[in-house]
């Protein structure tokens, strides 16, 4: 018996559904052949990377009556995601597996991929949202947020490390995630291992530094992303060390000694970025993320930039610990 995984495509979100599920072909595939190749682990290649299955017309989706396209996976059995960072030894996992994933992806060859979400880590323009949500103040909110604007606005050009690498070629473009939080790694139910990567859709071009930043960004927080509570927001410097040593153990030697040495900063960029993002909808009336409460937007924009000042704060252990792993920092 073989069971699949059917989905729809969100259409509000991807503009050209078509291109979201090639990008998705062109890197499944070569993950796939490259797993056949080697063939050295116990585990079926078929089970370490989503595999699309084709419409009966041969096309890698289907069109409904209703105009929204479907796409279709063979269901990975016996395997799960999880939802709570439970630990060190599950943090080494996830930065393995996220690793892992650019490892496979680091000699991509193939087809160029889409930009499926044009911009969507572009820090200047997701500041240049910001300044147009601050001058219009369409929610008459700004009085209420003045502290955090302004301290998005002291730290703007450190934000930008990310966004001017790619632009002025010090960092090289790869294939990013952009998406690597703990429930998009699916693990072997029975022996807890990490298989693969999956919720792929975001897949596309960028810095693998897109990748290193969200995953600091979700994995060492102590708190929700959108805690009311701040005295329970935090960076976890423990964590992080699982984590950065599972990464390095598959990362270190596709990396250049740049990208290395920005590790640590990209989770800082990642919580500005969010930041940004969280504070340009509450000002805007809360138009784009879904909300459970008023004040949503702005809990959430308060937890990152909780998140970077501890990050700050904790700034000569977070160097320590890449010394220890044997990595370089930039000079900030």
């Amino acid at each position: 018996l073989v069971r699949y995984t059917h989905q729809r495509i969100n259409k509000n979100v991807f503009k050209n559904p078509e291109q979201v599920v090639q990008n998705i072909h062109n890197v499944t595939g070569h993950i796939y052949n490259k797993l056949k190749a080697e063939q050295n682990g116990s585990i079926s290649p078929s089970r370490r990377v989503l595999q699309i299955v084709p419409a009966k017309d041969g096309k890698l989706w289907h069109i409904d009556d209703a105009g929204d396209y479907w796409r279709t996976y063979v269901f990975i059995e016996h395997a799960s995601t999880l939802e709570v960072m439970s630990g060190t030894d599950l943090a080494y996992k996830v930065g393995k597996a996220v690793g892992t994933f650019q490892k496979q992806l680091s000699d991509y060859a193939g087809p160029v991929l889409y930009e499926t979400i044009p911009r969507f880590h572009d820090m200047h323009w997701r500041y240049a949202q910001l300044d147009e949500a601050v001058a219009s103040d369409k929610a008459d909110r700004l009085s209420s947020v003045k502290d955090e604007v302004d301290f998005l606005q002291a730290n703007r050009a450190r934000g930008m490390i990310l966004s001017d690498g790619l632009a002025n070629g010090t960092l090289k473009s790869g294939i990013t995630h952009n998406d690597t939080k703990l429930n998009n790694i699916l693990f072997d139910d029975a022996t807890g291992e990490a298989i693969c990567m999956i919720d792929l859709d975001t897949v596309m071009p960028g810095t693998v530094l897109f990748d290193t930043g969200d995953l600091i960004r979700t994995a060492t927080n102590t708190g929700a992303e959108d805690e009311r509570d701040l005295s329970k927001v935090g960076f976890n410097a423990d964590l992080f060390r699982a984590l950065i040593g599972g990464y390095m153990s598959e990362a270190s030697e596709f990396l250049t000694d740049y990208e290395k040495s920005l590790i640590a900063e990209s989770g800082r960029v990642f919580a500005q970025i969010m930041a940004v993002r969280f504070l340009t909808d509450y000002l805007n009336g809360d138009v784009y993320y879904k909300i459970e409460r008023p004040s949503h937007n702005l809990d959430r924009t308060r937890t990152q930039l909780t998140l970077m000042k501890s990050m700050d704060a904790q700034k000569t252990e977070i160097e320590s610990i890449m010394r220890d792993l044997g990595i370089g920092l930039s000079e900030r």
